[in-house]
């Protein structure tokens, strides 16, 4: 035990003397969190909207006027012509046509229908799809209106199916709280694996491997050593991406913060056992860096933090149950949203386990103490 200790000291004294390391394991979750929490979202506002009224209505104008109340889109123009939208379309200076036909109010009062045309720029196809879904309930609330103005005298108003919604664990649909627990996953990944995978490679290139060689001290005790300070600053680090989820951003906390710190501790164990492999295989800390965000890239993209699992092809969510990323993403998410139990997360728990002990197992087969 008291070998361990001092391999625990040694550790603990070339962090903090490290000054390129503070700021990776203190000021790098600072920025993810203030910056990556705002930025990734699909929420889309400042959607720039080009009319074309060719109708000049009261109905036009009061068809525009519920587009304009809306926070999501923002009037750049008013055109005469088809061609003038298709024109801002192609120059960038607008997301969104409106096309309102001539006779638009004629049509509706003498048919009771008409039709209007939306021309949508579909660069990205992700946000079309949103912004055509905006659209439609902005049109659908117009509707709603002119059937109320329809309605048959005698009738208070037309006979409406009413739908109220509730949404279960994100009420504000804010997407910041859907996005928070994911990244802080990501703020603990980023930290521990490049912290754990420049470990032993940097004795190399150093030349105290060699001391270590030599020294009378097992291979378990040295990796528990190596270890067990990454493991504590993993945890800081949730400490302090929970604190700011909590107190800057407001995400709920509904579950245990022991489920979460339980299954933590297993995660960063997972994970400082695929950093140690690395390090233990790696002669230089530029190769360690390489495979490194190699595996960091490839964890994140399969996460399900930014892409749901269940829009990937069928080979690639099999691939996803190989990603402990993808199982921490769920647990933070069920417990801090939904409330979960241990129970309820016991095969995520079970499965990271199974990480633990086979990358650990792994970590210690690879490393060659030479005496």
């Amino acid at each position: 035990m008291r070998k361990i200790l001092y391999i625990v000291r040694k550790e603990y004294l070339q962090v903090f003397r490290n000054k390129s390391m503070l700021p990776t394991i203190f000021l790098m979750p600072l920025v993810q969190l203030l910056v990556l929490v705002n930025a990734a979202t699909f929420d889309i506002k400042n959607i720039n909207l080009f009319v074309v009224d060719r109708d000049h209505s009261v109905y036009s104008r009061d068809l525009v006027r519920h587009y304009k109340a809306t926070k999501y889109f923002v009037l750049t123009g008013y055109g005469d012509t088809y061609q003038q939208g298709i024109d801002q379309l192609q120059k960038g200076s607008a997301d969104v046509v409106l096309c309102i036909p001539p006779h638009f109010e004629r049509d509706v009062y003498k048919q009771n229908t008409t039709k209007i045309q939306l021309l949508v720029n579909a660069i990205d196809g992700a946000s079309a799809g949103v912004i055509n879904a905006y659209s439609a309930g902005i049109i659908q609330s117009f509707n709603a209106n002119i059937m109320t103005e329809f309605a048959a005298p005698g009738l208070q108003s037309v006979p409406l199916i009413n739908v109220t919604q509730s949404y279960w664990f994100n009420p504000e649909l804010d997407y910041r709280t859907y996005m928070v627990p994911g990244i802080l996953v990501l703020l603990v990944t980023m930290v521990i694996l490049s912290l754990t995978s420049l470990n032993i490679v940097r004795e190399k290139e150093l030349g105290t491997i060699e001391q270590l060689n030599v020294s009378p001290i097992k291979k378990y005790q040295f990796i528990i050593g190596k270890i067990f300070p990454f493991w504590t600053l993993g945890m800081v680090n949730l400490v302090f991406g929970l604190i700011i989820a909590k107190g800057l951003y407001h995400v709920p906390i509904v579950g245990s913060l022991g489920t979460i710190f339980l299954f933590a501790s297993l995660y960063i164990l997972t994970l400082q056992g695929i950093g140690l492999f690395v390090s233990t295989r790696s002669e230089t800390q530029q190769q360690a860096m390489f495979i490194n965000w190699f595996f960091n890239t490839l964890f994140m993209l399969t996460a399900g933090l930014y892409t749901p699992i269940e829009s990937m092809p069928q080979w690639a969510q099999t691939v996803t149950y190989f990603n402990p990323i993808r199982y921490f993403v769920e647990v933070m998410r069920m417990v801090m949203l939904k409330g979960a139990g241990v129970y309820e997360i016991r095969v995520q728990l079970l499965c990271i386990f199974t990480f633990a002990v086979v990358m650990n197992s792994l970590a210690v087969w690879s490393y060659r103490k030479r005496a």
